[in-house]
């Protein structure tokens, strides 16, 4: 390390120590609350997925669910000669709660990059943007991905963090199975599209799943949208970039391209795609962005 990086690094330690609280950042200490939820905000304002999810701080480790989400309809009307009238949750409660496991982000940056770095002025919010942008990716990977939590995780095995904590997808696979389309008619334990399969196209995928599988006083939500992997985006949009076209025909695939959506609603593919065991992202969730949680202690 140069000694003006050793200048510069040293003030973004002592920075560190400042704003915690305690007189070196070099030994282990707590993090203020103020300090976390600040680290945290960051965290999900440096990616536009997470904006739009719940990222939530609770101080137990587990608990009920919050309820943040609107439930099922509460208009009624009661003849109040022969019963009470009755109320009922407005928030989206069940009986599945939160549990917060440990997730470590453990990482290092080495003397030949800080090196690199120490020459711009802002040295401090490089060194601090690229550990928070980090820490954003893998919660959106371990989110879409995650199945499992090992004792110990492996990356080398489970690139996409598989076993870190269990995501979003397998909390519905153990908690609302019912909501789940595994197969179809054609093959065992698989949904095929495309000619001859279950489905033509993704698009009637997306339709069926509407009307057969989400509420019915969620299925016209215009906030609905479809988070699909790698693997279905290319297949709905390579045929139509793949071709020789006119001019006017041109501008018209643009226009589909630009809107990105599958089934009328909008679709959303993040950069770590939803794998399947083979890794090729063949999965898709209807959904709201803010129907998903992810939560702190």
């Amino acid at each position: 390390m140069r000694n003006e990086t050793r200048i510069a690094f040293n003030a973004y330690v002592e920075a560190i120590a400042k704003l915690s609280g305690v007189e070196s950042a070099a030994v282990k200490f707590a993090v203020a609350p103020s300090v976390q939820q600040k680290l945290e905000t960051r965290i999900q304002e440096s990616s536009d997925f997470l904006k739009r999810v719940n990222m939530l701080g609770v101080t137990e480790q587990q608990g009920a669910k919050l309820g943040l989400g609107i439930g099922a309809p509460i208009a009624g009307t009661t003849d109040t000669t022969k019963q009470d009238r009755e109320t009922t949750d407005v928030s989206d409660l069940d009986e599945n709660g939160y549990v917060c496991t440990q997730t470590n982000f453990d990482s290092h940056i080495t003397y030949s990059k800080l090196d690199a770095w120490a020459k711009f002025p802002n040295f401090q919010a490089l060194l601090r943007d690229a550990i928070i942008k980090r820490q954003a990716l893998d919660r959106i990977a371990i989110g879409f991905n995650g199945t499992s939590r090992a004792a110990t995780s492996d990356r080398t095995k489970n690139p996409l963090l598989q076993d870190v904590n269990k995501g979003w997808l397998q909390k519905y696979r153990d908690q609302a199975a019912a909501r789940v389309l595994h197969e179809g008619s054609k093959t065992a334990g698989k949904v095929q599209v495309g000619k001859g399969g279950d489905y033509e196209n993704l698009d009637a995928l997306v339709f069926d799943i509407l009307a057969s599988m989400v509420d019915p006083w969620h299925q016209d939500d215009t906030e609905l949208f479809v988070f699909c992997g790698r693997g279905l985006m290319h297949d709905k949009y390579f045929p139509i970039v793949n071709t020789t076209q006119a001019p006017t025909e041109t501008l018209a695939a643009d226009v589909i391209m630009s809107q990105k959506r599958i089934g009328g609603l909008p679709a959303w593919r993040h950069q770590r795609s939803i794998p399947t065991p083979d890794g090729n992202g063949n999965r898709t969730l209807v959904h709201r962005h803010h129907f998903l949680s992810y939560g702190h202690e």
